[in-house]
């Protein structure tokens, strides 16, 4: 096989030719060719002003639903539920530290409200309820 140097070779020309001081004068042309047109200008500050205004609006309706909004109900008030859940399932709690905290007033309301039931308001109660030995063993 015959050794192969490149630099011995004819070489193959491309077919394509740049015209003598092409490049140097090129971007002056170019130049010429571009449609000369003032940009049009935007003012930032129009922009960041719509967008100040409209972060303040949303700041200011966020800090006014807790004040406008009513509340469901008072924080300070108990739910009777939640009381009764409450002393039902704390073992520290006995009969005897809650009668310590009630009043002559609060007992009083509670012998009232028992005497208002009837034996024939029990008995119908018991009557209708299908659930009476449970009732029973407690």
């Amino acid at each position: 096989m015959k050794t192969f140097k490149l630099e011995n070779e004819p070489k193959i020309e491309t077919g394509f030719k740049i015209p003598d001081h092409y490049f140097e004068n090129f971007s002056a042309k170019m130049m010429k060719q571009l449609p000369i047109e003032e940009p049009k200008v935007f003012s930032i500050f129009q922009k960041r002003k719509n967008r100040i205004l409209m972060v303040a609006a949303i700041l200011v309706i966020a800090l006014m639903i807790p004040v406008l909004s009513p509340s469901a109900s008072n924080p300070n008030e108990i739910d009777t539920l939640t009381l009764e859940n409450y002393l039902t399932y704390q073992s520290s709690v006995n009969p005897y530290d809650l009668i310590s905290e009630l009043e002559t007033e609060d007992i009083n309301n509670i012998k009232a409200d028992n005497e208002v039931l009837e034996d024939e308001a029990i008995e119908d109660h018991l009557s209708e309820n299908a659930n009476l030995e449970h009732l029973l063993l407690e």
